[in-house]
């Protein structure tokens, strides 16, 4: 098949799962591997070369390395499910209704990442961990908050009433 990415079927209803569609596709596989080695890549460091790294440091460069990988932890876990459920989408293992709904629902938001002037006293190699991260952690967001936006074009499209009611709604909220 080549360059070629199944998308999927189309629903009954004539209408396309841009979730499926995007789960499946060849920039959510580069995207899911490429975060998907950044955690490994980080678990590794900061289970070995990056013991000894903090070991070597101040006082206060110690507990801003602390702070600083405990962020970095859990803004990668956040990631990590945030690309599990989305490939589960794309297997077919959830809709992305489900993906979407409260219970499964990760915190993803742009994040302006710049190291403080405490930076200068980490290693390098966790420096370089945070800000590749956060780049990766921007990426997402965008491509999470256009997944949104698509999903709710497509409920407005699949339920013209309901976008109606919408409309007539806002139109009444902006003369209260």
């Amino acid at each position: 098949m080549g360059d070629i990415v199944s998308f999927g079927e189309t629903p009954q209803d004539g209408t396309v799962d841009f979730d499926e569609k995007f789960a499946t596709s060849g920039l959510f596989k580069a995207l899911f591997r490429e975060g998907m080695d950044l955690v490994k890549e980080t678990a590794a460091y900061l289970d070995g070369p990056g013991r000894s790294e903090s070991a070597a440091l101040e006082r206060d460069g110690s507990l801003s390395y602390a702070r600083e990988s405990m962020q970095l932890t859990t803004r990668l876990m956040q990631m990590a499910s945030w690309l599990l459920l989305q490939r589960a989408v794309g297997e077919g293992e959830i809709t992305s209704e489900e993906s979407r709904s409260k219970a499964n629902m990760v915190p993803i938001s742009e994040i302006d990442v710049k190291l403080s002037e405490e930076a200068g006293m980490l290693p390098e190699r966790l420096g370089d961990l945070i800000l590749r991260a956060a780049g990766l952690q921007q990426r997402i967001a965008r491509l999470d908050a256009a997944l949104v936006e698509k999903a709710a074009e497509a409920s407005a499209v699949s339920d013209p009433l309901n976008a109606q009611l919408e409309r007539i709604q806002s139109a009444f909220e902006k003369d209260v």
